[in-house]
Parts: C-alpha cells; sequence; structure tokens
C-alpha cells in the first residue's frame, strides 16, 4: 500500500513538473511558431498552426548580418567568462580557505552591488566608457559583462569551494605544493562540476545581457540582443520578423543548455548531498 501512495505522489509530481516545465517553456514555443508565419498571420491573434513559411527569416538576414553579432555575442559571453573566472577563483579560494573578519562582510557587499538598479549608474558609465574610447568597443563590453557577473560567480565558486575538506590542500602544501600549484592542480580539478556550471551560467547571462549592450554599443560591438532590438521600430512591431530575429537569437543558448544540462544541475547540486 505505501509503495501505492509513493507511485502515485510520483506521477503526480512528475506531471506538476511537466505543467510547469511547459508553462514556462510556451513564450520561447510561441516566438518560434510565430517566426514561421507571415506577418498578416502573426498579427491576427494566437494561432499555433503557422504556414510554415521562411520569408521572415529571410527578411532578417537581408536587413542584418545575423553572424556578425552571433560573432559578438560569443567573444563577448566568452571572453566575459574566462576573465570573471581567473578573478574569481583565487578571490574564492581566499575566502573559502583563509577568511578574515571580514570575509563575510565582503560577500554580502559584492552580492548587495547586484541589488542595485543598473539605471542608477547608466550615466557615470557611460561618460567614463565614452572618454576611455570604448564605445562600441568589445573590450569594454567584455569588461562590463565581466564586472556585472562577477559577484554572482564569486558567490558560487565560494560555495563550492567550501565543500573541499582543507584537509586536502594542507596535504598538498606538506608536500611542498606552492599556491599556484594548489590552486590550479588540487583545487580546480576538485570543483571541475562547480567551476563548469558557473561557467554556463555566466554564459547565459552574459549572452542575455541586453541592458549595457544595448546602451554601450551601436555597430562594431553589438551583440544578438542589439540584434532583436533593432527589429522594433518608429513604424511599429513586425511581429514574425521580431520573433524570428529572437528565435535566432536563443537558439544557439538553448542548443547549449540542452547539451549541458546534465553538467550544469550536477554542479549546482554540487555539495548539496552529505
Amino acid at each position: 500500500m505505501a509503495r501505492a501512495v509513493s507511485t502515485r505522489r510520483t506521477v503526480f509530481f512528475t506531471i506538476v513538473a511537466w505543467i510547469i516545465a511547459l508553462v514556462i517553456f510556451f513564450p520561447i514555443l510561441y516566438t518560434i511558431i510565430t517566426s514561421f508565419k507571415s506577418e498578416t498571420e502573426a498579427i491576427q491573434g494566437f494561432n499555433l498552426v503557422p504556414s510554415g513559411t521562411i520569408e521572415s527569416y529571410a527578411a532578417v538576414q537581408a536587413q542584418s548580418n545575423y553572424f556578425k553579432f552571433f560573432l559578438n555575442s560569443v567573444v563577448l559571453s566568452l571572453g566575459s567568462t574566462l576573465i570573471a573566472l581567473l578573478i574569481a577563483v583565487p578571490a574564492a579560494w581566499s575566502m573559502a580557505f583563509s577568511p578574515t573578519n571580514k570575509t563575510k562582510d565582503i560577500l554580502m557587499w559584492m552580492l548587495s552591488t547586484k541589488m542595485m538598479p543598473a539605471v542608477a549608474v547608466l550615466v557615470p558609465i557611460y561618460l567614463l566608457f565614452r572618454d576611455f574610447g570604448l564605445l562600441d568597443s568589445r573590450i569594454g563590453l567584455t569588461a562590463m559583462l565581466t564586472m556585472i557577473n562577477l559577484p554572482i560567480v564569486v558567490w558560487m565558486l565560494y560555495t563550492y569551494f567550501r565543500e573541499i575538506p582543507g584537509e586536502i590542500l594542507e596535504a598538498a602544501r606538506m608536500d611542498g605544493a606552492s599556491l599556484w600549484n594548489e590552486i590550479v592542480y588540487v583545487l580546480t580539478p576538485m570543483a571541475v562540476p562547480g567551476i563548469a556550471s558557473t561557467m554556463l551560467l555566466n554564459i547565459i547571462l552574459a549572452w542575455n545581457e541586453a541592458f549595457w549592450t544595448i546602451r554601450l554599443t551601436t555597430t562594431n560591438a553589438a551583440p544578438l540582443t542589439a540584434f532583436i532590438a533593432s527589429f522594433s521600430s518608429p513604424q511599429g512591431l513586425f511581429w514574425a520578423k521580431l520573433s524570428a530575429a529572437s528565435t535566432l537569437a536563443i537558439a544557439p543558448i538553448l542548443i547549449m543548455g540542452w547539451f549541458s544540462q546534465k553538467q550544469l544541475v550536477r554542479g549546482l547540486t554540487f555539495g548539496a548531498v552529505k
């Protein structure tokens, strides 16, 4: 009897999970469906059966060079992620294994910076970028994406590193390992799941960042978020073309997330089960 109840509960929670997943995914699904409609069909109302035309994709590619924006997104997301990891790994190591009285205060301060509205610092950041010649440049935008995501990267790595026994690092020191060897050859391999999930999450956050990428770029360093925004014009919203542009922009990150979901889940739950 208890086994039957357990089975019913499993089925119930599975159905609930699928319903929640479908509700969350439905806007993306409908965007993809709308991208295969003509503009006339797109404005007629809710319809899950598209005509199957690809005229919107042809129009999008004719209006803008998709691959240029795609390359910028790849460079910005990967570049900012690598730089953030290079900074965050030593920072998280020091906070996890050599904490001071101010460690928790520093962590809370870093996290509090994510609570501040981005628009509050838009003017000074824009003026700094203008004065240093960083507007519409990959270097400037990579630095910006690194800074805005660095607190999350440090926090996640700090959490993972805390789950690694300090005795292992002490043993490495007794064997004569330098600080560099300790971090690179001992700590990093043990935290690969956590580092991988942090890297994937940071790539997703950088890829989807729209506020700063739209305001600090125009053409040269514009990523796919700016590519989507370019299809919102004073003449109105062209839903089919906008949906096609959105589909092209989210497709790479959806594919990456699908193939790396096991690694992402494994890293996010790293240390959760004792």
